[in-house]
């Protein structure tokens, strides 16, 4: 936590030169990787849309569950995370919630080595995981399961990080894994296959919602409103102005100098079944995390997911014909 404090400090010491008014509320958010999935964020603190909703928000990328112990002692506002990492500290007695969806499905895609070109073709293979928990298995069984792939089938091992699975990919010591964009479309560059897209075959999952906590909520509403008109803002944003999407992919995604790439990374990020247009929080993908919890604490399995959401703000957007007014260039 003190390293974290640290980090906080020094983020905002970098952005003094170029903090928002004074009249702004200042509030800090973390996020857990750099990915397309993490756009909206980044889209409203660049172009401005949190600073229009009177908000100066910093971000700090941290791990989940660092973000989550932050975020329940007050030094987060808000966190971008997965839904096992928010439902499990709910069920451990904080009081997380989810305040609007954020990704509502896994931005995984199955790659395969040269030679496979068909999940058929994977019978007797090795697939190679980043965990024996978490989103990346979660996925893999998933789309192994839609591919008509059983257990048998197939052997999981766990191989680490993306840098070590596609080392392990290019060395045949696997001959297939996941990954999330845009390292799925420079696979393919190279020459391997892509099987399968995840979110096409339809799992529910929160992949990075936005949670806040409800001592928070109940203290600070009308932060919490502004926060989450933003978000709703920022996703309009994303996908009406394809132009903006890969500039600020582009400065985020420093490591990927192909246009080509970050295009087809923003491309695959846009569709309604990632990035719902309304962003209530996804209670279908909150079960997924309370059956994924449910293997190891009992509390998952009697509870509801819609007591880990709280969808009265994304409620009054919507219902108010703001986010429609959005879509159809009416929005204030």
């Amino acid at each position: 936590m003190k390293i974290f404090k640290l980090l906080v400090a020094i983020i905002s010491f970098g952005f003094a030169v170029t903090e928002a008014p004074a009249q702004n509320t200042k509030i800090t958010t973390s996020y857990v990787s750099d990915s397309a999935a993490v756009l909206p964020l980044w889209i409203a603190k660049d172009t401005g849309i949190f600073a229009r909703n009177g908000l100066d928000v910093q971000a700090v990328r941290v791990h989940a569950s660092v973000g989550v112990m932050a975020l329940l002692s007050g030094e987060l506002q808000f966190v971008l995370a997965s839904g096992p990492v928010v439902v499990e500290s709910a069920l451990r007695g904080s009081n997380a919630v989810y305040v609007a969806c954020g990704m509502s499905t896994l931005d995984f895609v199955l790659v395969s080595r040269p030679e496979i070109k068909s999940a058929l073709q994977l019978k007797g293979a090795t697939v190679g995981l980043s965990a024996f928990r978490g989103a990346n298995p979660t996925a893999t069984r998933f789309a192994l399961q839609k591919l008509g792939l059983g257990q048998k089938d197939v052997s999981l091992i766990v191989v680490g990080g993306t840098p070590e699975r596609i080392a392990s990919l290019r060395a045949g010591k696997i001959q297939a894994t996941l990954f999330s964009p845009p390292q799925n479309f420079a696979a393919q560059a190279e020459g391997f296959n892509l099987l399968a897209d995840v979110a096409d075959l339809g799992l529910p999952f929160v992949h990075v919602g936005v949670a806040t906590t409800r001592s928070f909520v109940r203290d600070n509403p009308e932060t919490v409103r502004r926060y989450v008109k933003s978000h709703i803002e920022a996703v309009q944003l994303m996908k009406s102005d394809r132009e903006i999407g890969i500039k600020v992919l582009s400065k985020y995604l420093r490591a990927i100098k192909d246009r080509d790439i970050l295009a087809k990374t923003y491309d695959g990020a846009i569709p309604d079944n990632k990035f719902s247009p309304k962003q209530y929080p996804s209670i279908p993908g909150v079960q997924m995390a309370l059956d994924l919890l449910a293997e190891e604490n009992p509390k998952a399995k009697n509870a509801k997911p819609e007591d880990f959401v709280d969808a009265r703000f994304i409620k009054e957007l919507d219902e108010s014909g703001y986010i429609d007014g959005l879509y159809k260039g009416k929005g204030k």
